[in-house]
């Protein structure tokens, strides 16, 4: 099997100034998760490395960068899924966590469990020899700027939050072996409720892989993406449609059909050919394959 991969950072309303941010940090990600790929790495392995990238990035709402909960405090998720054997690990409102995807990945690997959350996803991720870091690690002085704006009154709904970006990450890949991986990582949304947790830990909602259907991911207003399982939704549509474009633009219809929701999704048929759709103005995204010598990045 020829190696795949596709990366996303997030459906908004990505402001021009930060558009060239986002194009390039698809591209380091899409290129760190392709050099594995070509080595012989797993599905997993490049997915794990390409969403550590952009965790990395403070252009991106997960890791470094993410969104200030109401108390002032970063709140990540992440979650991911080995299509060989279903295999799951997620976390949910961890803090303190440089990246949250490793840390979803040591749950999958290294305990009996699917979700860790809050202070025991904590306890797991020091037991299992994370370092932790500081809120100034996470928290960069645009966020802190864009939380004081929302403190002070200028406070609006769930949904309202897309007009600004949702730079939610994820990566979906396809092995040499064709085993398929997904993952999909988060600092949530502007000035949410602490212990706010939406669609990206939850499996079949914001990642999902199954090496017989295909591997997604999703971004953009969780609480309507939970609602219909969008990562699993547009795996459904796949095997009725048999093409991965036409399965995204059904998922994402259904979604602002059914829910009146804001998002997109990227994914890859069990044979490796990407797809992807959102409804909202903005995706930043890129995707290789082995027919391609350099990644398509678009916006």
């Amino acid at each position: 099997m020829e190696p795949a991969i596709i990366v996303h950072g997030g459906a908004g309303d990505i402001p021009p100034e930060l558009h060239q941010a986002h194009q390039q940090g698809v591209r380091r990600a899409i290129e760190a998760g392709w050099e594995l790929l070509v080595a012989g790495a797993s599905a997993m392995d490049a997915v794990e490395a390409a969403v550590v990238i952009m965790e990395d990035d403070e252009a991106f709402d997960a890791g470094r960068g993410s969104f200030l909960n109401a108390d002032g405090q970063v709140e990540l998720d992440a979650g991911c899924m080995d299509g060989a054997e279903l295999h799951v690990g997620a976390v949910a409102s961890v803090q303190f966590i440089r990246n949250p995807i490793r840390l979803s990945r040591a749950v999958m690997d290294r305990s009996e469990h699917v979700l860790l959350v809050g202070q025991g996803a904590q306890r797991f991720a020091h037991k299992m020899g994370f370092a932790s870091c500081d809120l100034t690690d996470l928290a960069v002085p645009r966020e802190f700027a864009r939380w004081q704006k929302l403190l002070f009154g200028q406070s609006s709904p769930a949904r309202q939050p897309f007009s600004p970006p949702s730079d939610t990450v994820g990566c979906v890949a396809l092995d040499r072996a064709g085993h398929i991986a997904a993952g999909t990582s988060t600092g949530g949304t502007p000035n949410k409720m602490p212990g706010r947790v939406g669609d990206v830990p939850m499996v079949g909602c914001g990642f999902y892989a199954d090496d017989r259907l295909g591997g997604a991911s999703s971004t953009g207003w969780g609480e309507s993406i939970a609602k219909v399982l969008l990562a699993r939704l547009v795996l459904h549509h796949l095997q009725q449609l048999g093409d991965p474009w036409a399965a995204a633009e059904a998922a994402i219809e259904d979604l602002a059909e059914r829910v009146n929701g804001l998002g997109g999704i990227i994914l890859l048929s069990p044979d490796g050919r990407p797809g992807w759709h959102h409804n909202t103005p903005h995706m930043s995204r890129a995707y290789r394959t082995s027919t391609m010598d350099a990644p398509v990045v678009r916006i």
